[in-house]
């Protein structure tokens, strides 16, 4: 007995089915909106719709073409089941199944299609890229060796050829098991008897079905061919075609080609016959042929012919894949130049690199991030990224590599009533400011350890809405100038944050631009427009904040600014594109953009090797994104982005012009991406070479250096990317797990042309070796950007043989010098923080420089440089300068090529800290002055009050307590303010009177 429900049953249930698809459809237009919204305010609602419609069109084709194939093989099961289909008793559940179909036929015949179209449409829809570039391929201008195929045939038709084939698999293959399932039900297929029974029309509909896919297969075995140009069967050592490959598998798949067709066409013909023996010979010869040809002869001739002679069978191969490697991940034009690698240098040789000498690094962005906070953050909602950046300026007619960061607005660093809803969205908004010290210098050398206060900084400089020229000045000098240094847009911006900008004076609280400028209201135009009803409902619904719909601060001129990160809004404006996982902040014509490098990459070009590219760019930096480990044989830097940190504009610009992924998307998105000659000089000046491009070449130049396919398959001079060996436990030899020294900017004369220049080095050491190989270097400059240089190293015969980091690091840490220095290394209120080891080409030998810092052990302590690491050959130097590091290594009077400490400079030009921090150096003398000799007591009193508050200064400083620090500061404050009161105060008199202080 069937179950009815009752009309008002069905009502409500009708009724709850409505409102969880309103629910379910509401969020996901609302998202789309929102999308939508901001897709217009970055003026790329093309990508946004192009996108769309695309998923939509192929959420229509493959739903029609799963859900209506299934729907025609039901209906076809449902009309040609038996007239009368026996039973085989009262209880038979197939009879029941048979009633309750039969009373919801359209329930059934619809719905099950339905769904399976749905789920099918959903699930092709993130396949729209391959679908664009299938439609908007370009050439490559290069054929494949085997086939004489454009490489766009492998990198935007096969890929769809292969899409397109699995859905049709997978369409044969549902339409056949519904028909199964439905002449099983209806009596078409029966199982009772000797071998079970199929009617007629069962046998011609699975047969026909089941031709259709043997048919498929005839095609997929078609373009397998093709595939087998991308084959992993000699992976590791190589990806693309083997021998085996060429010379058993290829044959085969042409020999179970023809096959297929004739067991198709087997197939097709049982269809109308009525016994199954030809339909059943054709599928056991199919899968005999599939076996033997396909799987046996293959195995057979690897195991027994190519795997005894691999060296020289697998050559061809091999220099086929080294050929595509090179071409595909542009190691085509290499610049390799045999280096001495002197162990022994005179001091004139290493002053006549001055060019390098002088602009050694000193300071690690990987390492100051909170120097940088105490120093020139300035209040507590203000914050650096955890890694800052490098980059070159020409400041005062002098081109200088500097450590900069722009000062951003940090909302978890809020506390208190600043965490309140209208005070964390709408008036702690933005950034203030681009800050930069000189990469090789700090303000004084720590030459006591015990008296650490003012010594081993950055010289910061803050270019702000106050100062715009304070970044990069030095001794009252303009630095480098910043019209608008408000940044609303930022890498500490939260993904899931928003801003709300603007707004009428009076109504809305206005936004704190500085600690004197509270009611600043936004200008700019970024941001989506909060001044309609309708606009507000949807934000309040899509963060579910109700303040955003009844708050009276939002009103005409409102904006909301969301997706905030340079990465987020690149990549939602160029979703084809892979970025860089550290984008940079530059000075650009008066403005901060960040720039961001964005790849075009492929895993389809035809003999490249595969290559995983999260664990190629995995190293030893701190906060960067890390790229998602992907498999890839193909990429290019083709396109350079920027977004302004005041207004949220993208900006994207082609790097080479003639790229042909890159053409494909430009087909795609008409107008999006500018030609590389719209790129402004003074930005194209701050482009450096993109940091996980050379980590993906540098792993793969270790090995697709060598130019013999035997030395190759050998693994002769491979080389290996060295660990870091600042990374605890990579001095030991059971450092298998310590991640890979990252490659470093230096501004140096490492091409020899006698001007330095801004390019990215890392060395490379023998395989799984630590001597050092080679060291490679690519230009940043304008004029040769791209530019790689190998220097390579004699073969080692042991007395030659030149230190790798983690040997120099050894001999750092066991040098007499280094041990000894107790007070610094073994301080158990000090930590020690070793800084990144640069390797610079000096005097035919490589120069190693590592910068030692000291940290307090309490929570409000940060980074100070305390010593600097020198080694070249088998010399240590190890000082308080790099001048006098260079000395003991070289001679005295080496050190006077490399730049000294700017003495008196103080490490921040910005306001101190207002919150409880390291306090900055005083402004008041720290030499106490003489006091009246008793004839003015206020004076005497004053000079007493500053030699108390000075002791107690330093006291705190070797404690490391910056609240005692605090006190004693205003403290020594007040004493100078009444030492002035008094000394003027003094009536001036004969030689009887005091001297003033330094008179």
């Amino acid at each position: 007995m069937s179950l009815k429900l009752s009309r008002r049953s069905r009502i409500l249930l009708i009724i709850a089915a409505v409102i969880v698809l309103a629910l379910l459809l509401g969020v996901r237009l609302l998202d789309t909106y929102v999308d939508w919204l901001w897709f217009g305010e970055v003026h790329a609602r093309s990508v946004f719709t192009t996108e769309i419609l695309t998923r939509i069109v192929l959420f229509v084709a493959v739903g029609l073409l799963v859900g209506g194939s299934l729907a025609i093989s039901l209906t076809i099961a449902y009309r040609t089941r038996p007239v009368f289909v026996p039973v085989s008793g009262s209880d038979d559940p197939l009879s029941r199944y048979r009633s309750m179909i039969v009373s919801r036929i359209r329930l059934f015949g619809i719905g099950i299609p339905l769904i399976t179209g749905l789920i099918s449409g959903a699930s092709a829809m993130g396949d729209w890229q391959t679908i664009q570039l299938f439609l908007n391929g370009t050439s490559f201008g290069q054929t494949d060796p085997q086939f004489g195929l454009d490489i766009g045939f492998y990198a935007f038709t096969l890929p769809f050829v292969n899409w397109l084939l699995g859905w049709l698999f997978v369409t044969v293959v549902v339409s056949f098991f519904g028909a199964l399932i439905a002449h099983y039900i209806f009596g078409g297929i029966r199982l009772a008897g000797r071998g079970g029974q199929l009617a007629g029309p069962t046998r011609a509909q699975l047969a026909i079905t089941v031709g259709i896919f043997v048919l498929l297969k005839a095609v997929e075995y078609f373009f397998d061919r093709y595939n087998l140009l991308l084959s992993d069967r000699d992976m590791p050592l190589f990806n693309g075609a083997t021998y085996t490959d060429l010379n058993a598998v290829l044959p085969a798949k042409l020999i179970l080609l023809c096959i297929s067709v004739i067991c198709a066409i087997a197939f097709f013909a049982g269809a109308f016959l009525r016994n199954l023996q030809l339909p059943a010979i054709a599928l056991v010869l199919l899968i005999l042929s599939g076996v033997l040809v396909g799987v046996a002869w293959p195995a057979i001739l690897d195991q027994f012919s190519v795997k005894p002679n691999a060296n020289d069978k697998e050559a061809t191969s091999i220099q086929r894949n080294m050929d595509a490697t090179r071409a595909a991940f542009g190691l085509q034009n290499v610049k390799y130049e045999d280096y001495q690698g002197s162990n022994q240098a005179t001091q004139d040789q290493v002053k006549a690199d001055s060019g390098t000498v002088s602009n050694i690094r000193l300071l690690d962005p990987n390492v100051l991030s909170d120097t940088y906070t105490q120093l020139a953050g300035g209040q507590n909602y203000y914050g650096f990224p955890a890694k800052l950046d490098i980059d070159r300026y020409t400041v005062n007619g002098s081109t200088q590599d500097y450590i900069v960061a722009a000062k951003e607005i940090k909302t978890d660093g809020l506390t208190g009533n600043q965490t309140n809803w209208i005070t964390k969205h709408l008036v702690y908004t933005h950034g203030n400011g681009f800050v930069a010290a000189p990469a090789n210098t700090i303000n004084r050398a720590v030459t006591d350890v015990s008296d650490t206060s003012s010594a081993g900084y950055p010289i910061i400089g803050t270019s702000d809405t106050k100062n715009p020229t304070g970044a990069g000045s030095i001794g009252g000098k303009p630095g480098i100038k910043v019209d608008q240094p408000r940044i609303y847009y930022g890498e500490l911006a939260d993904q899931n944050d928003y801003a709300i900008v603007g707004g009428t004076p009076g109504k809305a609280p206005g936004e704190s631009d500085s600690p004197d400028q509270k009611n600043y209201y936004y200008n700019g135009t970024g941001g989506v427009p909060l001044d309609n009803w309708f606009n507000r409902l949807a934000f309040a619904a899509n963060y579910g904040e109700r303040n955003i719909l009844f708050s009276d601060a939002i009103g005409d001129g409102s904006k909301i600014m969301y997706n905030r990160t340079p990465r987020d809004r690149v990549s939602k404006v160029a979703p084809w594109l892979t970025l860089d996982g550290d984008p940079y902040p530059a000075v650009v014509n008066g403005k901060i953009v960040w720039i961001v490098d964005g790849y075009t990459t492929l895993n389809n070009y035809p003999y490249s090797q595969q290559t995983q590219l999260g664990d190629a760019t995995n190293d030893s930096l701190n906060g960067v994104t890390r790229q998602a480990n992907n498999s890839i044989n193909y990429i290019r830097n083709s396109v350079k982005a920027t977004v302004d940190a005041f207004d949220g504009t993208v900006t994207l610009y082609s790097i080479d012009d003639k790229e042909p992924v890159l053409n494909a998307w430009e087909k795609v998105f008409p107008g999006l991406v500018k030609p590389s000659s719209a790129i402004p000089p003074d930005l194209r000046a701050h482009f450096r070479y993109p940091e996980d491009l050379f980590k993906v070449q540098r792993e793969l130049l270790a090995r697709y250096h060598v130019d013999n396919p035997q030395q190759f398959y050998a693994q002769q001079s491979f080389w290996s990317v060295p660990q870091d060996p600042t990374e605890d436990g990579s001095a030991t030899t059971a450092a298998a797990n310590v991640a890979n020294q990252p490659g470093y900017y230096v501004l140096a004369d490492a091409a020899g042309e006698g001007t330095p220049t801004f390019q990215l080095t890392s060395g490379l050491t023998g395989l799984q070796r630590q001597y050092l190989a080679s060291w490679m270097s690519v230009s940043s400059d304008p004029q040769d950007y791209g530019t790689i240089r190998v220097l390579r190293l004699p073969t080692v015969t042991g007395a030659n043989q030149v230190d790798g980091p983690v040997q120099v690091q050894n001999k750092f840490q066991s040098d007499p010098q280094v041990a000894s220095d107790r007070t610094l290394l073994n301080n158990p209120n000090v930590i020690p923080i070793y800084g990144n080891m640069i390797t610079l080409p000096v005097a035919d030998g490589f120069l190693y420089v590592e910068p030692v810092y000291i940290r307090q052990r309490n929570q409000l302590s940060y980074p100070q440089l305390a010593r600097v690491l020198v080694s070249f050959g088998s010399k240590v130097g190890y000082a308080p300068t790099l001048n006098e590091a260079l000395d003991q290594v070289f001679g005295k009077g080496t050190g006077a090529a490399a730049t000294t400490p700017v003495e008196g400079a103080p490490p921040s030009s910005s306001t101190p800290p207002t919150s409880p921090s390291a306090p900055t150096s005083p402004t008041t003398p720290t030499t106490p002055p003489a006091n009246s000799g008793g004839s003015n007591p206020a004076l005497d009193k004053a000079v007493t009050d500053i030699q108390s508050a000075l002791a107690k200064l330093k006291a705190a400083q070797q404690s490391g307590n910056f609240a005692d620090q605090g006190a004693a500061l205003q403290a020594l404050d007040a004493a100078a303010k009444a030492y002035e009161t008094a000394k003027n105060a003094t009536p001036p008199s004969g030689s009887g009177a005091p001297q003033q202080p330094g008179g």
